[in-house]
């Protein structure tokens, strides 16, 4: 079975006025000093406001989702111990005036120095997923096939609507702030291997990028793991959405790679659609319509289907198939967690919001 690992970054808010604090230094020193995560389950993020936790290589999805929850639960109680809670959402629904401190790494000062307003607005927190591939050649070839299936996972992890105490109109603002770095958006289609490498290292020799970790794209192949790492999706409310995700783009790799083997070509998608599709379904999410991957506009919750059916002889290979389905088919019922905070928004304004995304956070 195709293994994978999940990351997810939080925001550190201040359960009484629902702002950023920037004391991620002392909740990964309190959950280290508890031993109740490894080192390397616990990570830096670019701002003191954030925490990112990594889980170890799983093989199944209830794997996944217990080592979820428990670096869920274990960075909550470490963020209690020091005064403030974690928040699994992509964009925080208030901002403080002034720009939270910037964690002392090297890399980071220099991020500072080359745009420091982009680095003052990156409150935004991702889920990566990094499914196994047998070679780097086979991952950029299941890259090039992957790709046009990128909005749609985007619109179906929305969770960023608000920023700066108001509603966006983006179900994933966190989308757009993250567009406006040299290397983001949608990842190029590659030729090969090769193609690939010499593309990175020309924007390397070239000084654009000081290091591999700035290629934003929205799936790449992982400079530290030998897997495909898509990047696309916001941080989840809860961790069941978090898994269901993990196991569709497992599905999408493993169907990708099926075609590689079997010889099947990569689909013929022009890169201003892939763009404008990327837009779109950070715009509306699931609430309105979706481009499928052979550029056809239609209802959200048909592209899913869709999605649902290509992906379908690989969930039933992992045995996957009967938890996502039921979690896709909860999840065009319930709405995604953008659709869930600004419920929230009408009916309690912004403490209702905060409230929701400190009880989901925690929540299997």
């Amino acid at each position: 079975m195709t293994t994978i690992g999940v990351e997810e970054e939080y925001l550190l808010l201040d359960p009484v006025t629902g702002l950023p604090v920037p004391l991620a230094d002392k909740v990964r020193a309190a959950a280290g000093v508890a031993r109740i995560v490894a080192d390397q389950e616990v990570q830096f993020e670019l701002l003191q406001a954030q925490v990112e936790v990594a889980t170890p290589v799983c093989s199944t999805l209830e794997e996944a989702g217990g080592h979820l929850l428990r670096l869920r639960h274990a960075i909550g109680a470490a963020a209690e111990a020091q005064g403030c809670r974690i928040a699994a959402c992509a964009t925080p629904p208030m901002r403080h005036g002034h720009p939270v401190a910037v964690t002392d790494q090297a890399r980071y000062r220099a991020m500072l120095t080359q745009a420091p307003q982009l680095v003052a607005e990156q409150l935004v927190n991702g889920m990566h997923v990094h499914v196994a591939v047998p070679s780097r050649e086979a991952g950029v070839q299941a890259l090039n096939r992957i790709r046009v299936w990128l909005p749609t996972l985007t619109a179906m992890s929305a969770n960023s609507p608000l920023w700066d105490g108001h509603d966006t109109g983006f179900a994933s603002w966190r989308t757009v702030i993250f567009s406006r770095w040299p290397v983001s958006g949608m990842p190029p289609s590659f030729h090969d291997v090769a193609d690939y490498d010499r593309r990175v290292r020309q924007l390397l020799e070239s000084g654009l990028i000081s290091d591999t970790g700035q290629l934003y794209w929205q799936a790449r192949l992982s400079t530290r793991y030998p897997t495909l790492e898509v990047r696309c999706l916001d941080v989840q409310l809860r961790a069941d959405d978090a898994v269901m995700l993990a196991g569709v783009v497992r599905a999408l790799v493993d169907t990708a790679l099926a075609e590689v083997t079997a010889g099947a070509p990569a689909p013929d998608c022009a890169p201003e659609l892939l763009q404008a599709a990327m837009w779109h379904a950070a715009r509306h999410g699931l609430s309105d319509t979706l481009v499928d991957p052979g550029g056809r506009s239609g209802r959200a919750g048909d592209v899913l289907y869709q999605l649902l059916r290509y992906i379908a002889p690989a969930l039933d290979m992992s045995g996957d198939a009967r938890q996502v389905t039921a979690l896709v088919h909860r999840l065009l019922q319930s709405g995604t967690g953008a659709d869930r905070q600004r419920a929230a928004l009408a009916e309690g304004g912004l403490r209702a919001v905060t409230d929701l995304i400190g009880a989901e956070s925690t929540t299997p």
